[in-house]
């Protein structure tokens, strides 16, 4: 028996309908997304009641801790967005001290001794080849796995601090991008600047890592910054800054001194040298005016330093061994610098604020 042509054409189209329906069946579901996603995105579809978003953000900062997704530190910050602009400066000021700890928490790390181990090893591996898969992955902790793998969401980095030292930090860029918009202009200035400023370390332990030209140039601008916003709530940090430029500038640290004797022009580092030689022909600044006195310093023998620029050493110092004291002293001294401890006071060369 034949079937009629106008009978098949109508089955086939049956038969391909079907088939569709069973190879739909056959794909496996979408997973689902994770509970705080979840969650937000339910949020989302209805209207957003900002007076309360932004009454209710301080909570939700607060809930951050060592368990967290990067998620949700991404949607705490879009809603900073929207609640920085409604703030007063006080307010501003309260949630950027918040989101300090947030981030605090959130990179927090229990690790056991063998984690740890292996931390120190990855990091170390990855000093010496960034490029190579590392071998020390699994060993980690399961929060370093998690870390690691999400670096570069929510503003978070793997730091290389030189010298195989690696730390999870939060970017200078975050409070730069997140809060500097809204805030006020010597505020914004302020946080803009030290952010750039921070990307790269500044030194490791006792070592500088930019150029002389590099300080004298941060040095010039933390003078300006307090000339331009004399009332910015962040002058005694810009002032700090300006003190600790100024003293990598005439001094050096430990492991990379300007100069060993300050004999005179010939014992200063050439790069050191050029630099100060010419911020002395600036005028109106006291940072050039430091520069001019340092050219002087270098001129003046050792008796009539010690006639002009009378210092007291203490017991301990006398007993020293270090037998460049007494100059560096004087020279401190003469040029009015002061030896700030640029680790214990507070630390202005990790962020984009002195923390």
């Amino acid at each position: 028996m034949t079937v009629p042509f106008n009978k098949f054409c109508s089955v086939k189209p049956y038969f391909a309908f079907v088939i569709f329906i069973l190879l739909l069946g056959c794909q496996k579901p979408e997973p689902q997304p994770i509970l705080e996603q979840a969650e937000k995105q339910s949020q989302q579809d209805e209207p957003v009641d900002l007076s309360l978003l932004c009454k209710n953000i301080e909570n939700e900062i607060l809930n951050i801790n060592s368990e967290r997704t990067t998620f949700a530190l991404e949607q705490i910050n879009q809603d900073l967005k929207l609640c920085l602009p409604l703030s007063t400066s006080d307010e501003q000021k309260h949630f950027l001290t918040l989101s300090n700890q947030m981030y605090k928490n959130f990179l927090t790390v229990n690790r056991t001794p063998p984690q740890q181990s292996a931390f120190e090893a990855y990091a170390f591996d990855l000093a010496q080849h960034p490029t190579v898969q590392q071998n020390h992955f699994e060993q980690l902790s399961l929060r370093d796995q998690y870390l690691l793998k999400h670096k570069g969401q929510a503003y978070i980095e793997l730091f290389d601090a030189g010298k195989g030292m690696l730390n999870y930090r939060r970017s200078p860029e975050y409070l730069a991008k997140i809060f500097a918009p809204y805030m006020p202009q010597a505020e914004q200035v302020f946080i803009e600047n030290l952010a750039t400023q921070n990307m790269m370390p500044v030194f490791v332990e006792k070592t500088l890592m930019i150029e002389p030209h590099e300080i004298a140039t941060r040095a010039l601008f933390w003078e300006e910054y307090l000339n331009q916003y004399p009332k910015s709530s962040y002058r005694k940090d810009a002032e700090y800054l300006l003190q600790m430029y100024s003293l990598f500038l005439f001094k050096g640290m430990n492991d990379s001194p300007v100069s060993d004797t300050y004999i005179d022009k010939y014992t200063i580092q050439s790069s050191s040298l050029d630099e100060i030689e010419k911020l002395a022909q600036i005028k109106n600044s006291a940072l050039a005016n430091q520069a001019g006195k340092f050219m002087h310093f270098l001129q003046l023998s050792a008796e009539q330093r010690l006639k002009q620029i009378p210092v007291q050493l203490s017991a301990q110092e006398q007993s020293s061994q270090s037998k460049n004291l007494l100059t560096e002293k004087q020279l401190a001294q003469y040029l009015g610098l002061k030896n700030a401890n640029h680790s214990k006071i507070r630390d202005c060369f990790s962020d984009a604020v002195c923390l």
